[in-house]
């Protein structure tokens, strides 16, 4: 088994292929009565509202609100290995394409 073979198939619990996009949770329009950056608005935003209501109750001290903050940084983190995922499988389907074609 090489270095990267585990990244040739990753499936969720229920056997489908977790590089597809997640669902969106939480509406544009939400988004803007919530005030969200467009920049900020991606698959994690959804979890954006509640972090933001957590620090501006706790004045933003940094030691608050770590909950909330892990859970956003878990599922950015979690969005980013899923794209990464999906980088590698479409590379791999070009060089598969280059091979047989040569």
């Amino acid at each position: 088994m090489g270095a990267d073979d585990h990244h040739n198939h990753h499936n969720d619990s229920d056997g489908h292929d977790d590089t597809a996009p997640p669902k969106m949770h939480i509406t544009q329009r939400e988004l803007a009565k919530e005030r969200i950056p467009l920049a900020w608005r991606d698959y994690c935003s959804h979890l954006l509202p509640e972090l933001n209501k957590c620090r501006r109750e706790n004045n933003y001290l940094p030691w608050r609100c770590q909950k909330e903050r892990m859970v956003w940084n878990k599922c950015q983190y979690d969005d980013y290995m899923r794209r990464m995922r999906l980088a590698d499988k479409q590379r791999q389907v070009k060089e598969e394409a280059k091979l047989a074609a040569a």
